[in-house]
């Protein structure tokens, strides 16, 4: 290499064509903006449905059943001349309502037991993380079928309850992993000896450490609740058919396709799939976010 090689003499305008390192990218990029657009606008039809509902969800026109959509009937009518555009709208809250039930019920087992194990003994935390690999090793619609067949009751709570007290054992794995982390760190240790409780510690010291952690499982769970109780539904042992809610509209799925009546099975699906691929998306945003963050600790 020669001397002319080894340096270069540059312009004035060198600076201008050199990429500005600090320029911010668009604040949108690589976020799940049109997820949180659909699902926002999703949430917001189904909470006020009452000033987007066409007709009377309940409402059994007989005169009416089984049309195909069109004009008066946006989405077409069930086999029982309920409209079904009304019925999304008005099912939608229903079934959003039981995945956000029961996800802050499994949210608020799992943080209690995870933290539990975390802080036990060795051998009472063993004993607690192989009960939850057995209950994790079960199918959990199983899980949620037998809970529900104890129960016996087929009301919104109960279907919010079922499902949360059946889907914790997740969040509670990591829960575990991250208390143990930081169990022996000081402010935790000077805590303890200051005299405080167990939920006080939890509250202040370990809950903020591994709230961000958890979310992407929380946010899952959601979709997971309401893919379980639609799943019921469909079984048969979910919500009453008269209780409107995506899982039971799509009870009907059997005699739609006796009939030929495939929007009542196309449409409702369409809008769960939708709502499920958003909450997805989402969710995976969470997740590498906070991959991302531990990575760079």
């Amino acid at each position: 290499m020669t001397a002319d090689e080894k340096f270069e003499l540059v312009g004035a305008g060198y600076l201008d064509t050199v990429p500005d390192v600090h320029q911010k990218e668009n604040w949108w990029k690589g976020k799940p903006v049109c997820s949180a657009v659909i699902l926002g606008m999703i949430i917001l039809a189904c909470v006020g449905c009452r000033f987007f509902m066409t007709h009377d969800p309940t409402y059994l026109d007989l005169a009416h059943y089984n049309l195909a959509p069109g004009g008066e009937f946006w989405f077409g009518t069930d086999t029982m001349g309920r409209d079904i555009y009304s019925m999304i709208l008005y099912g939608g809250r229903i079934s959003l309502f039981i995945g956000a039930l029961s996800t802050v019920i499994s949210t608020g087992i799992a943080v209690v037991y995870g933290a539990l194990s975390g802080i036990a003994p060795g051998w009472l935390d063993e004993c607690m993380m192989r009960f939850t690999e057995i209950l994790l090793s079960i199918p959990s619609i199983l899980i949620i079928i037998f809970v529900q067949a104890l129960i016996g009751k087929d009301s919104i709570w109960a279907i919010a309850v079922v499902i949360g007290i059946t889907s914790w054992m997740s969040i509670a794995k990591i829960v575990r992993t991250e208390v143990r982390q930081i169990r022996e760190s000081e402010y935790v240790i000077a805590s303890r000896c200051m005299g405080g409780s167990f939920w006080h510690i939890l509250r202040v010291h370990l809950l903020p450490n591994f709230v961000s952690s958890i979310m992407f499982m929380v946010v899952m769970n959601i979709r997971g609740a309401i893919v379980a109780e639609s799943t019921l539904s469909f079984l048969g042992i979910g919500l009453p058919i008269e209780v409107i809610s995506w899982g039971s509209m799509l009870s009907l799925a059997e005699k739609a396709l006796m009939t030929n009546s495939w929007w009542v099975i196309l449409i409702p699906g369409i809008f769960l799939v939708v709502t499920l691929m958003c909450i997805t998306n989402i969710g995976n945003y969470i997740r590498k976010n906070v991959n991302q963050k531990q990575s760079n600790l």
